[in-house]
């Protein structure tokens, strides 16, 4: 995968691999892997916040071919710096692979869903790779430019859905991994049942405790955990 456009940087934990899916979500991250790899198609991902939709779409770059031009686009980290929508946009048409997430963030401006709609015909048109998220369907969403978002909702869309416990401790397991610490099973039962139970949250939660685990170099415990977050 060639440089990002913007300098927007993907998180290196954000791979496939560190994905656990819901049994639901196993035919659309299979379908996400074979756009990742050259498949083109255009694919809309929708879900509540926590259920992997930007790590997805994170994943989707991470695993393009090395010649691949690649483009991730978060619009509401784009929207929090002041870019305006259509200027994130410039340029896009030409990747081979293009991922706009949190794209209802953007919508309601007809010059932005004017741009879009250019830039989803020329990635068409070349059989790229188009992969969209949001919090909604299509057709849930406000466009002020009907014909975009009838061709979204033409297209392939896919519902995400949350982890049930296992699974979220599974990734929490998958997680704490891939950063070398160990997290045993009985701080893993205490993080689940006192904190927001989306992988979002307790994604947040285990980073301040890495970095607190590292400074202290301490053994992710409970009585540890409850020293840094206290005891909610």
């Amino acid at each position: 995968m060639q440089q990002l456009p913007l300098g927007v940087r993907l998180r290196e934990r954000a791979t496939f691999d560190a994905f656990v899916a819901a049994a639901a979500d196993a035919e659309a991250v299979a379908r996400l892997r074979r756009v990742a790899q050259g498949g083109g198609g255009v694919l809309w991902l929708w879900g509540a916040v926590g259920t992997g939709r930007s790590h997805l779409l994170q994943a989707v770059c991470a695993a393009a071919p090395a010649a691949a031009r690649a483009g991730y686009l978060p619009f509401a980290d784009l929207q929090a710096a002041g870019m305006p929508p259509s200027a994130a946009l410039e340029g896009t048409g030409s990747l081979d692979l293009l991922c706009l997430d949190d794209l209802d963030r953007a919508l309601g401006e007809r010059s932005f869903e004017v741009a879009l709609f250019g830039v989803y015909r020329a990635l068409e048109e070349r059989r790229c790779g188009l992969v969209v998220s949001a919090a909604a369907p299509p057709s849930s969403l406000p466009w002020a430019l009907a014909d975009i978002g009838s061709r979204f909702g033409a297209g392939e869309v896919f519902q995400l859905h949350p982890l049930d416990d296992e699974g979220q401790g599974e990734a929490l397991r998958r997680r704490a991994a891939a950063r070398g610490l160990d997290l045993p099973e009985e701080t893993l039962r205490w993080l689940s049942r006192r904190f927001p139970r989306d992988m979002t949250s307790l994604g947040d939660l285990l980073d301040r405790l890495d970095e607190a685990s590292l400074r202290e170099q301490r053994r992710i415990t409970v009585p540890f955990v409850r020293s840094i977050l206290g005891d909610p």
